[in-house]
């Protein structure tokens, strides 16, 4: 998220409460004063003439959000210059913009939040808000802001109370507003039972850490780099920079460190285990020291107890690693890496949904197909009923067809022998002319039964022709039926197989998720791993590269400093002989002169005796040396025994005494 994303949504609240109609536009007026103020806020140059040409009168009415961005980019972004302004006045002003038109509290209810508290509340959402329009915070965002908070107020975060808000389906798919989440912190939900002014600190705490870039801040005791004595300062850490103030109001700042990738940490750590049992101090009389290098100077600071120092170090640690990644704030990359987990989750849902969609869509299909199967069965069942009624029933029709064709064939039989019996008493009875007379009738009702029973006979063969072939069609049906079973069954074993071999395609797909799952949180951790190991190294070579510079710097200078002792004691011995030679010619000059005795020349047996100048060597050896002290310690050795050696021969002349030179 850079400069000109942050900046932009300040500026989207200021647009949306100059729109009181809520229509999407703004009167150029009201944009003209907004413009103007965005320009003395950001420190830029105010182009009037601009401005009046791009909102000329002669256009037609207000100017909505997408006529007021080309201005806005071409006359006012893209003149801003990071560092030569303070955010904090554009988010005012937006924040004074805004306020009025949409923040009114209820002033009456005690757990209101003061003014400065909920501007820096709203600096807070917009910082962890989407980049997207209308600005809304995501329910994962509103708890790890909550939590911050609560863990700057030193409770612990109890997310009961808030569990029916995060659980609505609007606030799950569309997120929060900063509306709504002033009102719930106004509500007390999160901060019922605690004191203003705690929660006041905790919110500003919170609000530099996040939006400041302040990753670390506290006491700490400061070594001087010219005096060399230890004073206590209140040391605030950037990604960028490490400064220090006189105390926590930081009115009055005493230096800035600058962190680069050519800085280090290091701890002052007790040299063996017993100096750590005996709890020493390190140096100096601060026990828990630790010091910052850079190319030029070396900070030494001191915690007030090892958690601290430990701390500490870690945060320069973190800052200086940020700096060598090329990232300005430790917040915005946790904010990505947030969000970059939190759509891998949404991919992971998803793709856990589309495959639980995928599975009970087999389900429901192997569900349907047992169901259709169980209805194949009970047709099946209900066609062989049917047909074994048919069957009976034809078995039935064919029985009463063939006890008829009986019963009509006896009758015929009984009918034919009546006959037969009756024409023979006829016969008996009456002439041959009678018996001629009735034969042709005899002959025809005979011819008649025949023909009857001829097509009697045929209708049973017919009959019994049709009850062959329906048994021949039964069978076929039967058969038919049989391989229809044997195939659903088949099916069906086919269908059971299918489930079972779904079931464990399945388990293999959630096995094989996991194992990517582990795979993935595998590969991040390597890749932790090997970041950290990697600037562990790279750490370490700069420190060993820094030991082996140190180690040559401090070769030559005892190679300097062996070469200065030597000539030191060269000069010594010879200064040593000088004094000595000074000794037996101050003794010879400081000895008294007798009555009637006279003063030796110059030029007599001394004159080989010279007073040395300040061009003699032994001068020059004092002098280089700084063995000031010898000198006068030798000066006043001198002076005492001529001193003693003086009051001996006024002694000695006061007794009369002469001593003859």
């Amino acid at each position: 998220m850079d400069l000109r994303s942050e900046l932009l949504k300040s500026i989207w609240y200021g647009f949306t409460a100059l729109d009181l109609e809520k229509s999407g536009k703004v009167s150029k007026s009201q944009l003209k004063v907004l413009s103007h103020n965005l320009c003395t806020v950001l420190s830029i140059p105010h182009d009037p003439v601009a401005l009046e040409e791009h909102f000329r009168d002669d256009d037609d009415g207000p100017v909505s959000s997408q006529g007021y961005m080309p201005y806005l980019n071409k006359y006012i972004l893209d003149k801003v210059v990071e560092g030569s302004f303070n955010k904090e006045n554009v988010d005012e002003l937006c924040w004074t913009l805004t306020a009025k038109k949409n923040y009114q509290p209820d002033r009456s209810s005690s757990s209101i939040l003061p003014e400065k508290d909920a501007f820096r509340l709203w600096c807070l959402f917009n910082f962890l808000s989407e980049d997207k329009y209308p600005l809304v915070m995501v329910p994962d965002e509103v708890e790890y802001l909550l939590k911050k908070i609560c863990m700057a107020m030193s409770i612990e975060f109890n997310c009961v109370e808030l569990e029916d808000f995060f659980s609505q389906d609007s606030v799950q798919h569309s997120g929060i507003t900063v509306w709504i989440f002033l009102e719930m912190m106004n509500s007390g939900k999160v901060t019922r039972g605690i004191d203003k002014s705690i929660i006041s600190m905790a919110i500003e705490e919170v609000y530099r850490e996040i939006v400041g870039d302040v990753l670390k801040e506290g006491y700490l005791w400061k070594k001087g780099q010219l005096r060399r004595n230890w004073k206590e300062r209140w040391f605030t850490l950037r990604p960028s920079n490490l400064s220090y103030y006189t105390g926590e109001d930081r009115k009055d700042c005493q230096g800035n460190i600058v962190l680069d990738g050519n800085c280090c940490v290091e701890e002052c750590k007790p040299q063996s285990a017993e100096v750590e049992q005996k709890v020493l101090p390190d140096r100096d009389g601060k026990r828990c020291m630790f010091c910052l290098k850079t190319l030029s100077k070396t900070y030494e600071m001191s915690a007030s107890d090892t958690k601290q120092r430990q701390e500490w170090t870690t945060a320069i640690q973190t800052a200086i690693r940020l700096h060598v990644e090329g990232k300005k704030s430790l917040h915005k990359d946790l904010k990505l890496k947030r969000r970059e987990q939190r759509e891998q989750r949404e991919k992971r849902q998803q793709a856990k949904e589309e495959e639980l969609q995928r599975l009970r869509a087999l389900q429901e299909e192997r569900e349907r197909n047992l169901a259709e199967l169980e209805l194949l069965k009970e047709a099946q069942k209900q066609a062989q009923a049917l047909m074994e009624l048919d069957e009976q029933r034809r078995r039935q029709q064919h029985e009463q067809l063939q006890r008829a064709l009986e019963v009509q064939l006896r009758e015929a039989e009984e009918v034919s022998e009546t006959a037969k019996k009756g024409e023979a008493k006829q016969r008996k009875k009456e002439e041959p002319l009678r018996i001629l007379l009735h034969l042709p009738l005899c002959f025809q009702a005979r011819v008649s039964m025949q023909a009857e029973m001829a097509l009697k006979e045929e209708e049973a063969e017919r009959q019994r022709k049709r009850i062959q072939e329906l048994e021949e069609m039964q069978k076929r049906l039967e058969e038919a039926l049989q391989q229809e079973i044997k195939a659903r069954l088949d099916e069906e074993a086919f269908r059971y197989a299918q489930a079972g071999l779904l079931a464990e395609e399945e388990e293999k797909m959630k096995a094989l998720m996991s194992l990517q799952e582990e795979q993935e949180e595998y590969i991040i951790t390597t890749q932790r791993e090997k970041q950290e190991l990697k600037q562990e190294m790279e750490a370490k070579s700069r420190a060993l590269e820094e030991a082996q510079r140190q180690l040559e710097e401090v070769r030559a200078n005892r190679h300097r400093v062996d070469q200065d002792v030597v000539a030191a004691q060269r000069k010594l011995r010879q200064a040593s002989t000088n004094v000595k030679h000074w000794n037996v010619q101050m003794n010879r000059l400081m000895r008294p002169i007798g009555p009637g005795e006279k003063r030796p020349s110059l030029g007599g047996s001394h004159s080989t005796f010279q007073i040395p100048t300040q061009r003699d060597p032994g001068l020059r050896l004092w002098g280089r040396s700084g063995s000031e002290d010898q000198d006068e310690e030798s000066k006043e050795n001198v002076n005492k025994r001529a001193g003693s050696d003086l009051e001996k021969r006024r002694s000695n002349a006061s007794n009369g005494d002469m001593d003859i030179p």
